[in-house]
């Protein structure tokens, strides 16, 4: 059966495709176009840029942005929000990375070397 799906449909899934514009993205985390800014500015965001030079916001993005807005209610500076954030964000990656490499391990781990089993009639 061929595959319907558009082309397209791959952005849908992907969580660093900036399809947020600042607008969107400052709505759906409940703070100003200011805030995104500063977080810009403080290097926890670096937002896409479109054509015409509007920021656009992924879903990760927009993830670190809510992490640092929790941060910044409970009273941190933005600053130290966005230093934590990244912190965070790396720590993550790095999770993902070892799971990533300890499935590798066990699945070749559980495969047959090439020299140990020598072909049926063969001694």
């Amino acid at each position: 059966m061929a595959d319907t799906k558009p082309a397209s449909a791959g952005k849908f899934d992907d969580v660093h495709h900036p399809a947020y514009s600042m607008g969107a993205a400052a709505e759906i985390l409940g703070v100003t176009p200011s805030f995104l800014r500063g977080l810009g500015e403080a290097g926890l965001l670096t937002p896409h840029r479109s054509g015409g030079g509007h920021r656009r916001y992924s879903r990760h993005q927009l993830e670190l942005a809510g992490r640092a807005r929790e941060l910044v209610d409970e009273g941190m500076t933005l600053a130290a929000a966005c230093r934590v954030v990244r912190a965070e964000d790396q720590l993550d990656m790095a999770r993902r990375r070892i799971t990533q490499l300890e499935d590798a391990a066990a699945e070749a781990a559980a495969q047959p070397s090439g020299g140990d089993h020598a072909e049926p009639g063969v001694r």
